[in-house]
Protein backbone atom coordinates (compact mmCIF):
# COMPACT_ATOMS: atom_id res chain seq x y z
CA UNK A 1 0.00 0.00 0.00
CA UNK A 2 1.60 2.78 -1.18
CA UNK A 3 1.61 6.51 0.70
CA UNK A 4 0.66 8.80 -1.22
CA UNK A 5 -2.08 11.27 -0.41
CA UNK A 6 -5.35 10.75 -1.08
CA UNK A 7 -6.59 13.36 -4.10
CA UNK A 8 -8.89 15.77 -3.02
CA UNK A 9 -12.28 15.07 -4.05
CA UNK A 10 -11.58 11.19 -4.85
CA UNK A 11 -14.54 9.84 -3.94
CA UNK A 12 -14.82 7.48 -0.76
CA UNK A 13 -15.50 4.56 -2.87
CA UNK A 14 -13.22 4.84 -5.34
CA UNK A 15 -10.62 4.23 -1.88
CA UNK A 16 -12.52 1.75 0.09
CA UNK A 17 -14.53 -0.86 -0.67
CA UNK A 18 -17.79 -0.34 0.93
CA UNK A 19 -19.32 -3.48 -0.85
CA UNK A 20 -17.16 -5.52 1.63
CA UNK A 21 -18.77 -4.03 5.07
CA UNK A 22 -21.92 -6.26 6.14
CA UNK A 23 -24.95 -3.79 6.44
CA UNK A 24 -25.61 -3.31 9.65
CA UNK A 25 -21.71 -1.87 9.84
CA UNK A 26 -20.92 -0.16 13.18
CA UNK A 27 -19.73 3.30 12.43
CA UNK A 28 -18.27 4.73 15.49
CA UNK A 29 -16.18 7.26 17.53
CA UNK A 30 -14.23 5.62 20.68
CA UNK A 31 -13.60 7.91 24.20
CA UNK A 32 -12.26 6.87 27.40
CA UNK A 33 -13.37 7.86 31.02
CA UNK A 34 -10.32 9.91 32.42
CA UNK A 35 -9.51 11.43 28.90
CA UNK A 36 -12.53 12.96 28.73
CA UNK A 37 -14.65 13.21 31.25
CA UNK A 38 -12.94 15.90 34.05
CA UNK A 39 -15.70 16.47 37.25
CA UNK A 40 -12.95 14.22 39.24
CA UNK A 41 -13.81 15.45 42.71
CA UNK A 42 -17.83 15.27 41.47
CA UNK A 43 -20.83 13.26 43.09
CA UNK A 44 -18.61 10.84 44.97
CA UNK A 45 -16.13 10.00 42.58
CA UNK A 46 -12.67 9.04 44.06
CA UNK A 47 -9.23 9.24 42.87
CA UNK A 48 -7.75 6.93 39.81
CA UNK A 49 -4.42 5.49 40.01
CA UNK A 50 -4.04 8.62 36.77
CA UNK A 51 -5.23 11.08 39.26
CA UNK A 52 -2.35 10.33 41.55
CA UNK A 53 0.31 10.18 38.38
CA UNK A 54 -0.93 13.25 36.74
CA UNK A 55 -0.59 15.40 39.89
CA UNK A 56 3.06 14.05 40.43
CA UNK A 57 5.16 16.72 38.64
CA UNK A 58 7.60 15.57 35.86
CA UNK A 59 5.31 13.05 35.02
CA UNK A 60 2.67 14.50 32.33
CA UNK A 61 3.99 16.98 29.23
CA UNK A 62 3.22 20.52 30.43
CA UNK A 63 2.39 19.02 33.87
CA UNK A 64 -1.30 18.51 32.30
CA UNK A 65 -4.09 16.79 34.32
CA UNK A 66 -7.42 15.43 33.88
CA UNK A 67 -9.23 17.26 36.04
CA UNK A 68 -11.71 19.16 33.73
CA UNK A 69 -10.51 17.25 30.02
CA UNK A 70 -13.72 17.76 27.57
CA UNK A 71 -15.65 18.67 31.12
CA UNK A 72 -17.92 15.58 29.12
CA UNK A 73 -19.25 14.96 32.43
CA UNK A 74 -21.46 17.95 32.00
CA UNK A 75 -21.55 18.52 28.41
CA UNK A 76 -22.28 14.90 27.11
CA UNK A 77 -25.19 16.03 25.65
CA UNK A 78 -23.54 18.70 23.20
CA UNK A 79 -21.35 15.69 22.81
CA UNK A 80 -24.08 13.34 21.32
CA UNK A 81 -24.71 15.69 19.18
CA UNK A 82 -21.78 15.93 17.37
CA UNK A 83 -21.84 12.28 17.17
CA UNK A 84 -25.39 12.80 15.46
CA UNK A 85 -23.72 14.89 12.91
CA UNK A 86 -21.29 12.66 12.48
CA UNK A 87 -23.82 10.57 11.49
CA UNK A 88 -22.46 7.30 13.35
CA UNK A 89 -24.17 4.84 15.09
CA UNK A 90 -22.31 3.28 17.59
CA UNK A 91 -20.18 5.01 20.50
CA UNK A 92 -17.74 2.89 22.23
CA UNK A 93 -17.13 4.66 26.11
CA UNK A 94 -15.71 3.67 29.66
CA UNK A 95 -17.07 3.24 32.77
CA UNK A 96 -14.64 5.08 35.89
CA UNK A 97 -14.68 2.09 38.69
CA UNK A 98 -13.87 5.03 40.85
CA UNK A 99 -17.32 7.13 39.89
CA UNK A 100 -18.97 3.64 40.70
CA UNK A 101 -17.75 2.32 43.43
CA UNK A 102 -15.06 4.95 44.95
CA UNK A 103 -13.72 2.38 47.59
CA UNK A 104 -12.61 -0.27 44.97
CA UNK A 105 -14.84 -2.92 46.14
CA UNK A 106 -17.93 -2.77 48.28
CA UNK A 107 -20.79 -0.26 48.30
CA UNK A 108 -21.59 1.69 44.91
CA UNK A 109 -22.06 5.47 44.74
CA UNK A 110 -25.75 5.41 42.92
CA UNK A 111 -24.57 8.96 41.64
CA UNK A 112 -21.80 7.90 39.56
CA UNK A 113 -24.14 4.94 38.08
CA UNK A 114 -26.40 7.56 37.31
CA UNK A 115 -24.52 9.37 35.18
CA UNK A 116 -23.90 6.33 32.79
CA UNK A 117 -27.38 5.75 33.09
CA UNK A 118 -28.28 8.63 31.51
CA UNK A 119 -25.87 8.83 29.23
CA UNK A 120 -27.06 4.96 27.96
CA UNK A 121 -30.54 6.64 27.49
CA UNK A 122 -29.11 9.53 25.17
CA UNK A 123 -27.27 7.31 23.39
CA UNK A 124 -30.16 5.25 22.91
CA UNK A 125 -32.44 7.97 22.13
CA UNK A 126 -30.20 9.60 18.92
CA UNK A 127 -30.40 5.86 17.36
CA UNK A 128 -26.54 5.14 19.24
CA UNK A 129 -25.65 1.74 20.00
CA UNK A 130 -23.12 1.92 23.28
CA UNK A 131 -20.27 -0.19 23.83
CA UNK A 132 -19.03 -0.35 27.04
CA UNK A 133 -15.50 -1.17 28.23
CA UNK A 134 -15.31 -1.31 31.86
CA UNK A 135 -11.71 -1.02 32.29
CA UNK A 136 -9.67 1.62 30.63
CA UNK A 137 -6.75 1.94 32.95
CA UNK A 138 -8.64 4.52 35.82
CA UNK A 139 -8.17 2.00 38.98
CA UNK A 140 -9.75 3.53 41.84
CA UNK A 141 -6.52 4.94 44.37
CA UNK A 142 -7.40 2.76 47.24
CA UNK A 143 -7.28 -0.44 45.58
CA UNK A 144 -3.42 0.70 44.19
CA UNK A 145 -2.72 1.54 48.12
CA UNK A 146 -3.73 -2.03 48.70
CA UNK A 147 -1.43 -3.58 45.41
CA UNK A 148 -3.00 -2.78 42.91
CA UNK A 149 -3.25 -5.49 39.54
CA UNK A 150 -0.26 -7.27 41.17
CA UNK A 151 -2.38 -8.18 43.58
CA UNK A 152 -4.92 -11.09 43.11
CA UNK A 153 -7.92 -9.55 44.98
CA UNK A 154 -8.01 -6.82 42.38
CA UNK A 155 -9.29 -9.06 39.93
CA UNK A 156 -11.81 -10.38 42.16
CA UNK A 157 -12.33 -6.67 42.88
CA UNK A 158 -13.30 -5.69 39.25
CA UNK A 159 -15.22 -8.53 38.47
CA UNK A 160 -17.84 -7.51 41.49
CA UNK A 161 -17.83 -3.72 40.03
CA UNK A 162 -18.86 -5.06 36.31
CA UNK A 163 -21.80 -7.45 38.01
CA UNK A 164 -22.92 -3.76 39.50
CA UNK A 165 -22.25 -1.65 36.34
CA UNK A 166 -23.26 -4.99 34.16
CA UNK A 167 -27.13 -5.24 36.70
CA UNK A 168 -27.43 -1.37 36.23
CA UNK A 169 -26.99 -0.96 32.45
CA UNK A 170 -27.52 -4.25 30.84
CA UNK A 171 -31.30 -3.75 30.35
CA UNK A 172 -29.99 -1.56 27.66
CA UNK A 173 -26.25 -2.29 26.98
CA UNK A 174 -25.46 -5.38 25.22
CA UNK A 175 -22.13 -4.70 24.07
CA UNK A 176 -19.02 -4.97 26.47
CA UNK A 177 -15.36 -5.11 26.70
CA UNK A 178 -14.06 -5.79 29.95
CA UNK A 179 -9.86 -4.68 29.48
CA UNK A 180 -9.04 -2.20 27.55
CA UNK A 181 -5.03 -2.69 26.35
CA UNK A 182 -4.10 -4.80 29.04
CA UNK A 183 -0.71 -4.50 27.81
CA UNK A 184 -0.81 -1.25 28.79
CA UNK A 185 -1.59 -1.31 32.23
CA UNK A 186 1.23 -4.09 32.79
CA UNK A 187 3.87 -3.33 30.69
CA UNK A 188 3.79 -0.08 30.39
CA UNK A 189 2.26 1.26 33.64
CA UNK A 190 4.74 -1.55 35.59
CA UNK A 191 7.68 -2.32 33.52
CA UNK A 192 8.50 0.65 31.75
CA UNK A 193 6.74 3.39 33.88
CA UNK A 194 5.59 5.85 31.65
CA UNK A 195 2.07 5.78 32.55
CA UNK A 196 0.09 5.07 36.07
CA UNK A 197 0.87 3.72 38.72
CA UNK A 198 4.46 4.61 36.97
CA UNK A 199 6.28 1.45 38.45
CA UNK A 200 9.71 -0.43 37.18
CA UNK A 201 9.43 -3.61 38.20
CA UNK A 202 9.42 -6.53 36.24
CA UNK A 203 7.91 -8.86 38.62
CA UNK A 204 5.12 -6.21 39.32
CA UNK A 205 4.77 -5.96 35.62
CA UNK A 206 4.42 -9.83 35.05
CA UNK A 207 1.85 -10.22 38.19
CA UNK A 208 -0.50 -7.32 36.82
CA UNK A 209 -0.67 -8.80 33.67
CA UNK A 210 -1.50 -12.71 34.77
CA UNK A 211 -4.56 -10.73 36.95
CA UNK A 212 -5.48 -8.39 34.71
CA UNK A 213 -6.86 -11.34 32.06
CA UNK A 214 -7.64 -13.03 35.34
CA UNK A 215 -9.58 -10.06 36.03
CA UNK A 216 -11.57 -9.99 32.30
CA UNK A 217 -12.45 -13.74 32.61
CA UNK A 218 -14.09 -13.49 36.13
CA UNK A 219 -15.84 -9.84 34.71
CA UNK A 220 -16.56 -11.49 31.43
CA UNK A 221 -18.55 -14.17 34.34
CA UNK A 222 -19.74 -11.38 36.09
CA UNK A 223 -21.55 -9.65 33.24
CA UNK A 224 -23.24 -12.78 31.49
CA UNK A 225 -24.52 -13.84 34.99
CA UNK A 226 -26.12 -10.06 35.32
CA UNK A 227 -27.15 -9.57 31.55
CA UNK A 228 -27.72 -12.49 30.10
CA UNK A 229 -27.76 -11.01 26.33
CA UNK A 230 -24.51 -9.48 26.75
CA UNK A 231 -21.82 -9.94 23.92
CA UNK A 232 -18.69 -9.90 25.62
CA UNK A 233 -15.19 -9.45 24.10
CA UNK A 234 -11.63 -7.82 25.29
CA UNK A 235 -9.94 -5.29 23.74
CA UNK A 236 -5.93 -4.99 22.56
CA UNK A 237 -3.40 -2.91 20.79
CA UNK A 238 -1.43 -4.86 18.72
CA UNK A 239 1.48 -4.48 16.51
CA UNK A 240 2.79 -6.09 13.32
CA UNK A 241 6.44 -6.75 14.19
CA UNK A 242 9.62 -6.90 11.90
CA UNK A 243 13.17 -7.45 12.33
CA UNK A 244 15.38 -4.94 11.31
CA UNK A 245 17.49 -7.22 9.67
CA UNK A 246 17.65 -10.78 8.39
CA UNK A 247 19.96 -11.14 10.95
CA UNK A 248 19.34 -14.57 12.98
CA UNK A 249 19.35 -12.27 16.29
CA UNK A 250 16.83 -9.89 15.15
CA UNK A 251 14.46 -12.88 14.20
CA UNK A 252 14.38 -14.19 17.36
CA UNK A 253 13.79 -10.52 18.94
CA UNK A 254 10.69 -9.94 17.02
CA UNK A 255 9.73 -13.51 17.70
CA UNK A 256 10.18 -12.14 21.25
CA UNK A 257 8.69 -8.69 20.58
CA UNK A 258 5.11 -10.32 19.02
CA UNK A 259 5.23 -12.56 21.86
CA UNK A 260 5.13 -9.27 24.44
CA UNK A 261 2.87 -7.39 22.71
CA UNK A 262 0.58 -9.79 20.72
CA UNK A 263 0.91 -13.38 21.86
CA UNK A 264 1.12 -12.55 25.41
CA UNK A 265 -2.02 -11.26 25.27
CA UNK A 266 -4.23 -13.44 22.81
CA UNK A 267 -2.55 -17.19 23.29
CA UNK A 268 -4.48 -17.36 27.14
CA UNK A 269 -7.65 -15.57 26.31
CA UNK A 270 -8.12 -18.75 23.98
CA UNK A 271 -7.65 -21.60 25.75
CA UNK A 272 -3.58 -21.31 24.80
CA UNK A 273 -1.85 -20.81 28.23
CA UNK A 274 0.54 -18.12 29.16
CA UNK A 275 3.60 -18.74 25.83
CA UNK A 276 5.91 -21.03 27.24
CA UNK A 277 9.12 -18.89 25.31
CA UNK A 278 7.61 -15.41 26.77
CA UNK A 279 7.83 -16.97 30.50
CA UNK A 280 11.57 -18.12 30.11
CA UNK A 281 12.15 -14.19 28.87
CA UNK A 282 10.23 -12.76 31.75
CA UNK A 283 11.53 -15.42 34.42
CA UNK A 284 9.12 -14.66 36.97
CA UNK A 285 6.69 -16.94 37.95
CA UNK A 286 3.09 -16.98 37.16
CA UNK A 287 0.98 -16.52 40.72
CA UNK A 288 -1.18 -19.82 39.07
CA UNK A 289 -4.04 -21.39 40.61
CA UNK A 290 -6.15 -24.20 39.41
CA UNK A 291 -8.72 -23.21 37.40
CA UNK A 292 -7.32 -19.71 36.71
CA UNK A 293 -6.61 -20.91 32.85
CA UNK A 294 -10.41 -21.51 32.14
CA UNK A 295 -11.86 -18.65 33.66
CA UNK A 296 -8.76 -16.87 30.91
CA UNK A 297 -10.30 -18.42 28.67
CA UNK A 298 -13.75 -17.68 29.25
CA UNK A 299 -15.60 -17.64 26.02
CA UNK A 300 -15.95 -14.78 23.65
CA UNK A 301 -18.47 -13.03 21.58
CA UNK A 302 -15.88 -10.97 19.15
CA UNK A 303 -12.59 -9.28 19.71
CA UNK A 304 -11.36 -5.97 19.63
CA UNK A 305 -8.48 -4.76 17.66
CA UNK A 306 -6.40 -1.10 18.67
CA UNK A 307 -3.85 -0.65 16.05
CA UNK A 308 -1.99 2.50 15.76
CA UNK A 309 1.72 1.69 13.97
CA UNK A 310 3.91 -1.67 12.90
CA UNK A 311 6.95 -2.45 15.20
CA UNK A 312 11.01 -2.81 13.55
CA UNK A 313 13.14 -3.81 15.86
CA UNK A 314 16.46 -5.01 16.40
CA UNK A 315 18.12 -7.37 19.06
CA UNK A 316 18.94 -5.69 22.59
CA UNK A 317 20.65 -8.40 24.40
CA UNK A 318 21.22 -6.20 27.66
CA UNK A 319 17.73 -4.60 27.27
CA UNK A 320 14.47 -5.41 29.66
CA UNK A 321 12.53 -7.75 28.54
CA UNK A 322 11.54 -8.64 25.72
CA UNK A 323 15.01 -8.10 24.89
CA UNK A 324 14.31 -5.82 21.84
CA UNK A 325 14.73 -2.84 20.57
CA UNK A 326 13.06 -0.50 18.29
CA UNK A 327 14.88 1.13 15.43
CA UNK A 328 13.86 3.89 13.27
CA UNK A 329 12.88 3.27 9.57
CA UNK A 330 13.97 6.14 7.46
CA UNK A 331 11.46 7.64 4.92
CA UNK A 332 8.85 6.29 6.04
CA UNK A 333 5.53 8.36 6.97
CA UNK A 334 4.69 9.39 10.48
CA UNK A 335 2.32 10.80 12.44
CA UNK A 336 2.60 13.90 15.29
CA UNK A 337 3.81 10.74 17.82
CA UNK A 338 6.47 9.67 15.35
CA UNK A 339 4.48 6.60 14.67
CA UNK A 340 5.27 5.01 11.75
CA UNK A 341 2.13 4.87 9.43
CA UNK A 342 1.27 1.79 7.79
CA UNK A 343 -1.86 1.12 7.00
CA UNK A 344 -1.64 -2.58 5.42
CA UNK A 345 -0.66 -3.75 9.28
CA UNK A 346 -4.07 -3.12 10.52
CA UNK A 347 -5.14 -6.01 7.82
CA UNK A 348 -2.70 -8.32 8.68
CA UNK A 349 -3.38 -7.98 11.86
CA UNK A 350 -7.43 -8.39 11.47
CA UNK A 351 -6.55 -11.67 9.35
CA UNK A 352 -4.19 -13.10 11.55
CA UNK A 353 -6.91 -13.06 14.11
CA UNK A 354 -9.70 -14.63 12.29
CA UNK A 355 -6.96 -17.44 10.64
CA UNK A 356 -5.08 -17.62 13.51
CA UNK A 357 -7.06 -17.80 16.80
CA UNK A 358 -10.01 -18.23 15.02
CA UNK A 359 -12.21 -14.81 15.98
CA UNK A 360 -15.92 -14.93 15.26
CA UNK A 361 -16.55 -11.43 15.39
CA UNK A 362 -14.10 -8.57 14.79
CA UNK A 363 -14.09 -5.05 15.90
CA UNK A 364 -11.45 -2.08 15.32
CA UNK A 365 -11.67 -0.47 18.63
CA UNK A 366 -9.49 2.70 18.21
CA UNK A 367 -7.54 3.55 15.00
CA UNK A 368 -6.42 7.03 14.45
CA UNK A 369 -3.80 9.48 14.53
CA UNK A 370 -2.58 13.05 15.96
CA UNK A 371 -1.14 15.52 13.88
CA UNK A 372 -0.39 19.17 15.00
CA UNK A 373 -3.61 21.09 14.01
CA UNK A 374 -3.85 24.59 13.17
CA UNK A 375 -7.40 26.63 13.70
CA UNK A 376 -7.77 28.62 10.38
CA UNK A 377 -9.09 32.34 10.98
CA UNK A 378 -12.88 31.21 10.64
CA UNK A 379 -12.92 28.36 13.37
CA UNK A 380 -12.67 25.60 10.61
CA UNK A 381 -10.11 22.74 11.77
CA UNK A 382 -8.43 21.55 8.06
CA UNK A 383 -6.55 18.04 8.63
CA UNK A 384 -5.57 16.71 5.52
CA UNK A 385 -3.12 14.11 6.88
CA UNK A 386 -5.63 12.69 9.37
CA UNK A 387 -8.11 12.30 6.84
CA UNK A 388 -5.46 10.50 4.36
CA UNK A 389 -4.98 8.29 7.35
CA UNK A 390 -8.39 7.19 8.14
CA UNK A 391 -9.09 6.71 3.71
CA UNK A 392 -6.42 4.66 4.22
CA UNK A 393 -7.05 2.45 7.19
CA UNK A 394 -11.01 2.13 6.55
CA UNK A 395 -9.35 0.84 3.04
CA UNK A 396 -7.35 -1.72 5.01
CA UNK A 397 -10.45 -2.71 7.03
CA UNK A 398 -12.64 -3.18 4.30
CA UNK A 399 -9.94 -5.03 2.45
CA UNK A 400 -9.58 -7.60 5.28
CA UNK A 401 -13.16 -7.93 5.36
CA UNK A 402 -13.44 -8.66 1.48
CA UNK A 403 -10.92 -11.43 2.50
CA UNK A 404 -13.08 -13.15 5.21
CA UNK A 405 -12.35 -10.97 8.26
CA UNK A 406 -15.49 -10.93 10.39
CA UNK A 407 -15.09 -7.35 10.77
CA UNK A 408 -18.57 -5.86 12.31
CA UNK A 409 -17.50 -2.83 13.22
CA UNK A 410 -14.60 0.23 13.13
CA UNK A 411 -14.50 3.47 16.25
CA UNK A 412 -12.14 5.73 15.13
CA UNK A 413 -9.78 7.65 18.06
CA UNK A 414 -11.24 9.93 18.85
CA UNK A 415 -14.35 11.47 18.87
CA UNK A 416 -12.95 14.62 20.67
CA UNK A 417 -9.29 15.61 21.33
CA UNK A 418 -8.54 14.98 24.60
CA UNK A 419 -5.93 14.21 27.27
CA UNK A 420 -3.80 12.16 26.04
CA UNK A 421 -2.30 10.63 29.08
CA UNK A 422 1.73 11.01 29.39
CA UNK A 423 1.43 13.61 26.56
CA UNK A 424 -1.22 15.69 28.39
CA UNK A 425 -2.98 18.29 25.83
CA UNK A 426 -0.04 18.56 23.48
CA UNK A 427 -1.64 15.69 21.30
CA UNK A 428 -4.45 15.74 19.39
CA UNK A 429 -6.74 12.66 17.72
CA UNK A 430 -9.79 13.74 17.81
CA UNK A 431 -12.13 14.26 14.75
CA UNK A 432 -13.65 16.90 16.63
CA UNK A 433 -11.50 19.79 17.65
CA UNK A 434 -11.94 20.68 21.76
CA UNK A 435 -10.62 24.64 22.40
CA UNK A 436 -9.81 23.34 26.18
CA UNK A 437 -9.95 26.98 27.18
CA UNK A 438 -13.30 27.67 26.25
CA UNK A 439 -14.74 23.77 25.79
CA UNK A 440 -15.89 25.28 22.62
CA UNK A 441 -16.03 21.97 19.80
CA UNK A 442 -15.40 22.08 16.21
CA UNK A 443 -15.93 19.23 13.48
CA UNK A 444 -12.33 18.80 11.92
CA UNK A 445 -11.95 18.05 7.89
CA UNK A 446 -11.08 14.61 9.58
CA UNK A 447 -14.53 14.18 11.06
CA UNK A 448 -16.45 15.32 8.01
CA UNK A 449 -14.84 12.98 6.16
CA UNK A 450 -15.84 10.44 8.05
CA UNK A 451 -19.52 11.57 7.98
CA UNK A 452 -19.27 11.30 4.36
CA UNK A 453 -17.93 7.99 4.55
CA UNK A 454 -20.55 6.76 6.90
CA UNK A 455 -23.16 7.93 4.41
CA UNK A 456 -21.87 6.22 1.30
CA UNK A 457 -22.15 3.17 2.88
CA UNK A 458 -25.33 3.77 4.05
CA UNK A 459 -26.69 4.91 0.54
CA UNK A 460 -24.81 2.04 -0.79
CA UNK A 461 -27.00 -0.59 1.74
CA UNK A 462 -30.45 1.47 0.97
CA UNK A 463 -29.88 0.97 -2.62
CA UNK A 464 -29.57 -2.81 -2.34
CA UNK A 465 -32.37 -3.13 0.30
Amino acid sequence: MTNTPVPEGTSVSDRIDLAALPQDFLWGTATSAYQIEGAVDEDGRSPSIWDTFSHTPGRIAGDDRGDVACDHYHRWREDIGLMKRLGTNAYRLSVAWPRVVPDGNGAVNPKGLAFYDQLTDGLLESGITPSVTLYHWDLPQVLQDRGGWPARATADHFAAYASAVAERLGDRVTHWATLNEPLCSAWIGHLEGRMAPGLTDPAAAVRASYHLLLGHGLAAQAVRAAAPGAEIGIVNNLSTVHAATDRTEDEAAARRMDGHVNRWWLDPVHGRGFPADMREVYGVELPERPGDSETIAAPLDWLGLNYYFPATVADDPAGPPPRARSVRRLGVPRTGMDWEIDASGIETLLLRLTHDYGARKLYVTENGSAFPDVVNPDGTVDDPERQDYLVRHLAACASAARKGAPLAGYFAWSLLDNFEWAYGYEKRFGLVHVDYRTQVRTIKGSGHRYADIVRAHRGRVRRAA
